[in-house]
């Protein structure tokens, strides 16, 4: 393990510790955040953990969002997400037949290759967070979608800010 790459592993570390000793205030899931069937996409604002109502649910419906958002050019966490990656992680911890595929996703900008290898590193991180918490890596499986699946199609600042994320989709 190179330097850098020991001191981003216990830079998420520190991060997932800290969020989880305050964040008492998060809610609980009972279930997973929303309907891994709908198929729609529900864009949320960066920092922001509301969830989206599912339509088969055994328990109420979680109010834990289901996508991380990242900066341009980037597959670092950012802070904002760490308490709603631990909640997933508690979740997968505490529901062992639940699954969950994380799909990395980039805005049109840069290559079909380049897309596609940011995306994995994208849902790779949001993993190891999620496996630092408690989850089984038997539970998670990482793809990447590059800019093929756009959350919104624009192409401006405000669309590509929507495209570069890690959804999650229980199954």
């Amino acid at each position: 393990m190179t330097i850098k790459s020991r001191f981003i592993h216990y830079a998420a570390f520190a991060a997932l510790a800290a969020a989880l000793a305050g964040c008492s205030s998060t809610p609980k899931l009972s279930a997973p955040p929303a309907n891994a069937n709908s198929g729609q996409q529900q864009a949320q604002p960066a920092g922001q953990t509301g969830g989206v109502n599912g339509n088969n649910l055994s328990g109420p419906a979680a109010s834990v969002g289901r996508v991380v958002y990242f900066d341009f050019d980037s597959f670092a966490i950012k802070p904002e997400f760490q308490g709603l990656i631990a909640e997933h992680a508690r979740y997968l911890q505490s529901h062992a037949a639940s699954h969950v595929t994380l799909e990395g996703n980039t805005d049109e900008r840069g290559s079909r290759e380049y897309n596609l290898a940011l995306g994995q590193r994208r849902a790779e991180a949001v993993q190891r967070v999620l496996v630092l918490g408690g989850a089984s890596s038997g539970q998670i499986e990482s793809v990447s979608f590059g800019a093929e699946k756009p959350a919104d199609p624009g192409h401006n600042e405000a669309a590509y800010a929507k495209n570069r994320r890690v959804d999650f989709r229980y199954r």
